[in-house]
């Protein structure tokens, strides 16, 4: 039996366990009273999210629970309760409440913590990063049982995580892992080692996930903030311990911010594309403070692959590339050459949004082709999702791109379909030079018609109305006017839809355009147009 075993993944659980023993303190060492260097967090709290946990609730990426400090660590909620990133959020509140509040917390999971699962990389590089930089709110002026029992646990989870490393976790989150591991060896002391095994890998971690476009090897928005933010955080610890910021580093920033403008749009949130929901533009806006970049939006990211079409105050936003690879597909959406389109601050089209930290049901319905503004063929995903990624998927996506005058082309297709039913999907777009005018082509290519729908999901804050003829339907948004979307070669419905882009998950509508094998092959043409005098 043991000749099966891969050596390296029995080692790593003799490092874990190893990590999980009370720490060996040589004579007459102590644990440090507070940490050397102090860090704090550069991102602000929400305090209304403070609120709810003062209550004994925890909302993660629009997921409430009763925040548990018993509960596992095996998926996306439970890693950020072991986070203890919701420091920030008590700490916005601002009040003696919410820092006895964190103390309980804490000390109930210091408490469990013998009884629990072990942590992830990622978990632990969280946990340290936010218990040493929180330090000042939680543990400074508290008894000094309590203070060591805190210092003790971020001393046991740093040697775990050093013994851990490289990072199992293969994507954004490693940098995570990193931070924790870097914030550990600048703040405690005899960390040298620790910073050292750290920077180490952290070369290695950017030239694998941070593409030469400054896109993220995921493929999503939300990865790719994350990463950014994590290698933000690290920048500033290196400082405030008068350490070098390696090269790499700072180039892995300084490419990395014209993609993330690019994937926002007029109101400043993020594009809803793999599991990626709008943010805080605030917070978006600290980041590129932060950066020190002066980015300007990339418009093509050959890499990354998604296309920036801007004229006028129209955005136009399309997921134009294969999934992610396998290892990197966690968050990964069936939604490719879904697109989405803003106008100024009103966004009008759009993906459903993404709900990681939700039940299966909810979390893979959102993951669904047809929860994207694309075409899905008899209502089989373009991607077959799977736990733990996705399984068949599109290997040929092909895009060209051709402009003139301010005016955008993009002709692009996948074979996503291919083993299903030999189809290939087409789709042109077109962005006039006002940005009042998108046009649209999809098409279907295979042996015999299959069934479609093309749909059209709408942002809450639009409302729409069949025009009498049925052909057309209306739109006006709250600040861009009127707009009509018309289609030929296709039945036109105006059907419900939810959009679960923010926290509250609220009731939308989506245009959808349908054919079936009785109406030939499809070949669907469609626009919006801005209504004159809207």
């Amino acid at each position: 039996m043991l000749a099966d075993l891969d050596p390296r993944r029995w080692l790593r659980a003799v490092q874990r366990v190893l990590g999980r023993l009370p720490t060996v303190a040589a004579p007459f060492a102590r644990l440090p009273e507070s940490p050397l260097v102090p860090l704090r967090d550069p991102w602000p709290g929400d305090a209304t999210r403070g609120s709810r946990i003062l209550k004994g609730e925890l909302v993660v990426e629009g997921t409430a629970r009763p925040l548990d400090p018993a509960a596992g660590d095996d998926d996306a909620w439970n890693e950020a309760a072991h986070g203890f990133a919701w420091l920030r959020d008590l700490r916005a509140v601002g009040s003696d409440a919410a820092r006895l509040r964190a103390r309980a917390l804490v000390g109930a999971w210091i408490e469990a913590a013998p009884h629990l699962p072990p942590a992830r990389e990622t978990v632990l590089g969280a946990r340290i990063t936010a218990l040493l930089s929180h330090w000042d709110f939680l543990a400074a002026s508290a008894e000094e049982t309590f203070r060591a029992a805190v210092m003790g646990r971020i001393v046991e989870d740093a040697r775990t995580l050093s013994g851990l490393l490289p990072a199992e976790t293969m994507d954004a989150r490693a940098f995570t892992a990193l931070k924790g591991l870097v914030a550990a060896g600048a703040a405690l002391p005899g960390g040298e080692p620790h910073l050292a095994r750290a920077l180490r890998f952290l070369g290695q971690e950017i030239d694998r996930q941070m593409l030469p476009d400054g896109g993220h090897v995921e493929r999503s928005p939300a990865a790719l903030l994350s990463a950014v933010m994590d290698l933000i955080e690290i920048r500033a610890i290196l400082a405030l311990a008068r350490k070098p910021v390696p090269d790499v580093l700072a180039a892995a920033i300084e490419r990395a911010m014209p993609m993330l403008a690019a994937l926002r749009h007029g109101d400043g949130g993020l594009a809803l594309f793999n599991g990626t929901r709008e943010g805080d533009p605030a917070l978006l806006s600290l980041v590129q403070a932060q950066s020190q970049v002066r980015a300007r939006p990339t418009a093509r990211a050959p890499e990354m692959r998604f296309e920036r079409l801007v004229a006028g105050r129209t955005v136009l936003i399309v997921d134009a590339g294969p999934p992610p690879p396998r290892g990197q597909d966690r968050r990964a959406h069936a939604g490719t050459l879904a697109f989405e389109l803003s106008v100024g601050r009103d966004r009008l089209i759009v993906n459903c949004g993404a709900a990681p930290a939700a039940a299966n049901a909810w979390r893979d319905a959102l993951r669904a082709t047809a929860a994207h503004s694309t075409l899905v063929i008899a209502d089989v995903n373009s991607s077959e999702l799977k736990e733990d990624g996705l399984g068949r998927r599109p290997e040929q996506v092909a895009v060209q791109r051709h402009e003139a005058n301010g005016a955008h082309w993009l002709d692009a297709s996948h074979d996503g379909w291919k083993r299903p039913f030999n189809a290939i999907h087409r789709r042109r777009l077109y962005l006039g030079d006002t940005g009042e005018d998108v046009r649209g082509e999809d098409a279907i290519e295979a042996p015999s018609p299959q069934p479609f729908a093309i749909r059209f999901h709408l942002h809450p804050s639009v409302s729409a109305s069949l025009q009498q003829d049925g052909a057309g339907v209306l739109l006006r948004t709250p600040s861009s006017g009127g707009w009509a979307l018309r289609a030929d070669g296709a039945r036109l419905a105006l059907e419900e839809s939810v959009y679960a882009g923010t926290d509250e998950r609220r009731r939308t509508q989506q245009v959808v355009l349908s054919g079936s094998p009785a109406d030939g092959p499809c070949l669907v043409k469609w626009a919006i147009t801005r209504m004159g005098g809207a």
